[in-house]
């Protein structure tokens, strides 16, 4: 194939490539967004009418994990111990002494991890983007949170977010779209225990419809989210930002596209990109390049494509494609109340506390978190899961267990911060490579002495809440401690103002490379503290997307 009628070529279709090529679309230019997985129809896809809905999670039409590894990872200390990931029926999940890897979760598809997201919906806090200049450590973000603010807006507008009146940490100009889902009974009992032990209690920003919105349901509180909403009420990028792409006609969208190489020339330009889909390998020649594969991909895409123009792999004039690696680190506690209160009702991560989120909120650690209701990511909403997990025995006594116990199990979990350290970081593989006999990526993981720190605090907070709830017997926990297990991943094409210490500048466009941009959350310079990215990656998607139509008008490029 051979094409020069796009204007832009997009890679990736999740939350930054989806809510770029919607921008771009919707301004008239010609857009062509490859996407390595398949689209799915939620409609028929979701399996939450069928009797075998607990069986699995998301169902998972490319699960590719083929495409990384994880080198070996650190050792634990007996000291500790109370870290240690572990259910009270079978033990440690993690019987080695060394930390293990389980899984970088994402999604590939036409919507990308948003497909399987819970769906919460948040800006960062001003802060966190400022941890360089304020904390010394880290770096500082190149763009305002003022600058930012009117792009969220039309994110969270597009979506259709439903969240609080006021966030004094993210101060907003206007008020959300859609007003806050009421608390769940289970999540009452939370709130209420938390502010017993001095925490407060806030409706979570959720991008799941609290009323008929955008010719969208409301959301049936089903509780499940993670396995796909078949309603549409979730605001998946698929159903919100390249639903309303394609509906300009100047989107061409191809799915099971996988780009292998771009091909970088003379005069700092990126020639072209090779792509390979069910006809074979395809070329295709473009005036701009948007990359938005995610903050493994996208480095390792980078690497993958050095040339004699390129000679250390592509935008990596600063040697720091792949460097400051960073994922949020999460904790679990779960617990079972002397009450049924339902809890595999109602919508998932409808609650959450901001009390500790600010950087320097934990005494002596540098890095925040935030706490919340996690039954549904912890995968305790049906009797199959409670059976293996929450009830020990077998026969009569284990079904009286099941009776006495199905809906009562309260799940809270901490996300934090990870700051960058030297010893986490994303590479070639020398000898290992994927179906496509491409160096697979090596993810390198390290938690140093401070994310440890903020585990502990994370975990001993949790634990006080559900024991403020009335939990007296918590049966099972898990964290990033032992394993590495992430859904958020960060910092792999640093954007910043010094082409010497970043990859892309403010609209991540690459220093060098000026016909190549990256959309993704591999160009933040800090996770902060607990906030899920996916709006942030849009809202500067958005403003990437305003840059490049600019630059275009201009014919710059």
């Amino acid at each position: 194939m051979k094409n020069t009628d796009f204007d832009v070529v997009v890679v990736g279709a999740g939350a930054g490539g989806g809510a770029c090529a919607w921008s771009l679309s919707h301004a008239g230019i010609k857009v062509l967004l490859l996407e390595a997985g398949p689209a799915y129809n939620p409609v028929k896809d979701y399996q939450l009418d069928q009797v075998q809905w607990e069986h699995g999670l998301f169902p998972d039409k490319k699960p590719d994990h083929d495409f990384y590894t994880v080198s070996s990872l650190q050792s634990l200390s007996k000291s500790r111990d109370h870290l240690r990931s572990r259910n009270h029926i079978t033990g440690l999940y993690n019987t080695s002494d060394i930390r293990q890897p389980y899984l970088y979760h994402h999604v590939s598809g036409v919507g990308g991890s948003t497909l399987h997201f819970t769906g919460e919906a948040h800006r960062m806090n001003l802060s966190s983007m400022q941890m360089l200049s304020q904390f010394n450590v880290g770096a500082d973000w190149p763009v305002s949170y003022q600058t930012l603010e009117p792009y969220y807006q039309q994110a969270e507008k597009l979506i259709g977010v439903a969240g609080p009146e006021q966030d004094i940490y993210r101060p907003r100009s206007a008020p959300y779209p859609l007003p806050a889902h009421s608390f769940s009974y289970a999540s009452q009992k939370i709130a209420m225990a938390m502010t017993k032990i001095g925490l407060t209690a806030k409706a979570n920003a959720r991008a799941a419809l609290s009323i008929p919105y955008d010719n969208r349901p409301a959301c049936n509180y089903c509780a499940n989210c993670n396995r796909g909403c078949p309603r549409t009420d979730k605001g998946s990028v698929d159903v919100t930002f390249i639903r309303k792409a394609l509906a300009t006609g100047n989107l061409e969208l191809q799915t099971e596209s996988t780009v292998l190489n771009l091909v970088a020339g003379a005069e700092d330009q990126i020639k072209h990109l090779i792509f390979k889909n069910k006809q074979g390998i395809q070329q295709v020649k473009t005036r701009v390049i948007v990359i938005a594969a995610g903050a493994i991909q996208t480095p390792r895409l980078l690497l993958l494509s050095e040339n004699q123009y390129a000679a250390d792999g592509l935008a990596n004039e600063s040697g720091l494609v792949g460097k400051n690696f960073m994922e949020t680190l999460a904790w679990i506690s779960n617990g079972i109340h002397p009450e049924n209160i339902a809890s595999q009702r109602g919508l998932p991560a409808d609650l959450i506390s901001w009390d500790y989120n600010l950087p320097d909120a934990i005494p002596g650690v540098i890095g925040g978190c935030r706490f919340g209701s996690t039954v549904s990511e912890a995968n305790l909403l049906g009797p199959i899961n409670y059976a293996a997990r929450v009830v020990s025995g077998w026969g009569k006594q284990h079904q009286q267990k099941m009776k006495e116990s199905y809906g009562n199990v309260i799940s809270i979990g901490a996300i934090g911060e990870q700051l960058s350290n030297p010893k986490s970081f994303v590479s070639l593989h020398k000898h290992q490579k994927d179906k496509n006999g491409l160096a697979k990526a090596v993810i390198n993981s390290y938690l140093t002495e401070m994310d440890i720190n903020r585990l502990d605090f994370m975990a001993n907070k949790t634990r006080e809440i559900l024991k403020a709830t009335g939990v007296h017997d918590i049966f099972e926990e898990y964290g990033s401690y032992d394993f590495f297990s992430s859904t958020h991943v960060f910092g792999t094409c640093r954007m910043g103002n010094n082409k010497e210490q970043s990859v892309v500048n403010s609209f991540g466009q690459s220093h060098r490379w000026k016909n190549l941009f990256i959309a993704d959350a591999s160009v933040f310079p800090s996770t902060g503290g607990g906030e899920s990215p996916s709006l942030t990656i849009e809202a500067l998607a958005i403003r990437t997307a305003e840059k490049i139509k600019e630059l275009l008008i201009k014919r710059v490029l």
